[in-house]
């Protein structure tokens, strides 16, 4: 079984990380950096953008690469590259995911998260 890419992108706004929860589908109730899977022949860039646009309505500044991690769930193998958003535009309007929490990085430990995104909260915390 291959790996599926999923392209997501981390906010960073007056030292909080958004961080939002899913509402439905597989890994319900999981809180995760919102982004999505890539499809053929798209940029990891412009999935972050196309994926912002539809589960938020927002338009976002893509910054740099952060990191990625990789997680063989029971049907599905992902790697999750994570980005840095530089900015956005627009008031965020939540469509895939019930709740959104803008966290301290102290507070980040708190939530359940989507397992791929683990590592990710993890390393977040370590370079407070």
């Amino acid at each position: 079984m291959n790996y599926i890419d999923v392209i997501a992108g981390i906010i960073i706004k007056d030292n909080k990380v958004l961080i939002a929860r899913r509402s439905k589908g597989f890994l319900k109730g999981k809180w995760e950096f919102p982004g999505g899977k890539k499809e053929n022949n798209e940029s990891h860039k412009n999935c972050l953008k196309r994926e912002f646009k539809e589960e938020f309505n927002i338009d976002i500044e893509v910054g740099k690469f952060y990191f990625t991690s990789q997680y063989d769930y029971e049907n599905i193998k992902i790697k999750l590259h994570t980005y840095l958003v530089n900015d956005y535009r627009g008031n965020i309007q939540m469509k895939d995911h019930d709740k959104i929490c803008w966290a301290n990085k102290n507070e980040l430990k708190n939530f359940e998260y989507a397992p791929a995104d683990i590592p990710i909260i993890k390393k977040i915390i370590r370079e407070e």
